[in-house]
């Protein structure tokens, strides 16, 4: 099957601005006659909605959260990218472009990432006239910071809090139309499926997690905003609900599956303590500006480290190696995130890593404190720093926080084209629930940028085209898909409801999560692949012999919710581990042992892998048929990526 993204044609700094002129539109009049389903209230989720009830048309928004605003889009700290060059610093659209089509090592389409870049710049715009309190200079100016793989200070924040106050914002928007009558707001009410009628998606069906309640909802069109799948580890910095379910129950509706394996692990996070954890916290990426990284030189110190037998502080500078500085001359401890992960992997693999564990190295606020005073440290990384402080016990004004790499976002995600749509015509996928902009890494402080591009400045555009292709003819609410789709969910339900097993949920969970990270994390080999999927389906078979599903459908069940979420992940992680044996070659997050370089850098095969994994459902227990979409290289040269 040949998948068409729908790039415009001509010069990459004209496709937007010429496609949206191309693009069909709907008058006001008949806007307020269109339904439009919006699962998810996150970044992209609620600025879509409040961007498209403000166009007029019907919104219908949902999310599993008890208020929109507990998204984990408010999670993010370090901030948002944008080519404003407020600096001064040499940076441009095109740079911001380049940058992340290399951080995302040349597996991103132009086209899409130009656009990000080009938008970008007026998300900040519409953010300030929301009242979204970035940190200014003294002069009242706002302020900039850099963030990895970027020699510009690009990245606008609000103190270690950006998510948050980003979301606040988009969350004012879509109460304002709430209040208007112009969207209608679905609380504690779970996705389970895409209902199509002819091949179109027409509605979804939902739980209500309050009282258990089956429902259908139709819709001109089913838009999803439903974040990254990042839990399929267990362990991750992801909201413990955060779930690729919608995702996944759209995929096995026919919707296209996207490069799966290419995942993230954050490079600073607080190391991982024991099994009693049940999710891992992130330290923004904001801290590298000004903390250095660095193990012991020596397994000798290290070993009197991890036995508390001397402090950092007595680690002398000349037994200590800043390994990203010496390595990375360039970039500093700016580099990638996947560069910076496998490189703190490298210090602990020889034995170096400090903490109990051994499972940790240093980011040091040592220098930045006596050059520019505990207070202004503290302003830039107070609540941070108190984080922390609160987690560990450890205070990072007078000794270096431990880090290491832990799982913190998905690069794949539901395959769409230039207008954000999946294969299946009238669903939608937005922000990190698609694979569209990133490649196989993403820049830090750019995931807040797509998830606002796609829902305040791509998709009010782009839906409208598909809509005036499909006229306003209400959906038919009574058509017998709707109530056959509701009868599966239902079957599905009293399946899970039905293992009486000795076995949690759970623990399935962690299982699945320790194969998963242990060979298909940083660091992937055929035969670890290999063995993993045996491992999985393995596992899959357990569960649904053995797994205890307590409750009932009809009262609040979260052991139910927890099993289809699981259910979900197991089938999701195999498929994970499929592409990532599909694509023999190294590149961003997906780093195979057999494909690197002398210096121990990922090595591309542009060749044979210069292309977007998209992959089709097939059947239970079925192999998964892959469809490739090759990536075209207008503008940019195709190079061996250096951060040195």
């Amino acid at each position: 099957m040949s998948l068409d993204a729908k790039i415009p044609q001509g010069p990459l700094a004209e496709k937007w601005s010429k496609h949206k002129f191309n693009l069909k539109l709907v008058n006001p009049a008949n806007k307020r006659k269109y339904d439009v389903i919006i699962v998810g209230t996150g970044l992209a989720g609620a600025s879509a909605a409040a961007s498209l009830a403000e166009l007029g048309y019907n919104v219908k928004s949902f999310c599993f959260q008890d208020s929109p605003r507990r998204a984990h889009s408010i999670a993010a700290q370090g901030g948002i990218n944008a080519a404003k060059n407020y600096q001064n610093d040499g940076d441009s659209v095109y740079r911001l472009f380049y940058d992340t089509i290399k951080g995302g090592d040349y597996r991103a389409r132009e086209g899409n990432v130009y656009r990000l870049a080009e938008v970008s710049v007026n998300i900040i715009d519409q953010c300030v006239a929301q009242g979204v309190p970035f940190a200014r200079e003294y002069g009242g100016l706002l302020d900039n910071r850099s963030f990895g793989g970027s020699q510009v200070s690009r990245t606008f924040y609000a103190r270690g809090q950006t998510g948050q106050q980003l979301l606040l914002g988009a969350y004012s928007a879509l109460n304002r139309q709430i209040h208007l009558g112009k969207v209608k707001m679905y609380t504690r009410t779970e996705m389970l499926d895409v209902v199509t009628i002819d091949g179109q998606a027409k509605g979804i069906v939902t739980r209500n997690l309050k009282t258990g309640e089956i429902e259908t909802h139709a819709g001109h069109a089913v838009l999803l905003a439903t974040g990254g799948y990042g839990n399929v580890f267990y362990l991750s910095t992801n909201a413990i609900g955060s779930n690729v379910t919608a995702a996944w129950r759209a995929h096995k509706r026919g919707a296209f599956f996207a490069n799966p394996c290419y995942t993230q692990i954050h490079p600073t996070c607080i190391p991982v303590t024991g099994d009693h954890q049940s999710k891992l916290t992130l330290m923004s990426e904001s801290l590298r500006n000004d903390g250095r990284v660095w193990a012991p030189k020596t397994v000798e110190v290290a070993n009197k480290l991890q036995k508390k037998e001397i402090t950092a502080a007595q680690v002398k500078e000349d037994e200590r190696d800043y390994f990203l500085e010496r390595k990375y001359p360039s970039f500093g401890n700016l580099v990638p995130r996947d560069v910076a992960s496998r490189n703190a992997k490298e210090m602990s693999d020889e034995g170096r890593g400090v903490g109990t564990t051994g499972l940790a190295v240093y980011l040091d606020f040592a220098e930045a404190i006596q050059r520019l005073g505990e207070d202004t440290v503290r302003a830039k990384y107070g609540n941070l720093f108190d984080m922390y402080y609160q987690i560990t016990d450890e205070n990072p004004y007078k000794q270096p926080m431990r880090i290491y790499p832990a799982v913190h976002y998905t690069m794949g995600g539901l395959w769409v084209d230039y207008n954000l749509s999946t294969n299946v015509p009238g669903l939608y996928a937005m922000g990190e629930c698609n694979f569209s902009d990133h490649g196989a890494n993403r820049l830090g402080a750019s995931a807040l940028m797509q998830g606002l591009s796609d829902g305040y400045f791509v998709i009010p555009y782009t839906l409208g085209d598909y809509l005036a292709t499909i006229g306003p003819k209400p959906v038919d609410k009574n058509h017998p898909a709707f109530e056959k789709t509701k009868q599966e969910v239902i079957a599905y339900n009293n399946k899970l409801l039905a293992l009486k097993g000795n076995k949690t949920v759970v623990e399935y969970h962690r299982e699945l999560g320790h194969i998963m990270w242990e060979y298909c994390g940083m660091a992937r080999t055929e035969e670890g692949l290999t063995h993993a999927k045996g491992l999985i389906k393995a596992l899959k078979a357990d569960f649904w012999k053995n797994a205890i599903v307590t409750g009932e459908n009809d009262e609040v069940n979260a052991a139910l919710e927890r099993a289809g979420r699981v259910a979900d992940f197991i089938e999701l992680g195999e498929l994970m581990v499929t592409d990532a044996l599909a694509r023999r070659e190294s590149c961003g997050g997906h780093f195979r042992l057999e494909s690197q370089t002398p210096e121990g850098e990922a090595l591309r095969d542009d060749e044979n892998f210069a292309f977007v994994s998209a992959w089709e459902f097939k059947g239970e227990d079925q192999e998964e048929e892959l469809h490739k979409e090759e990536l075209i290289f207008e503008n940019v040269k195709l190079s061996q990526r250096s951060y040195k």
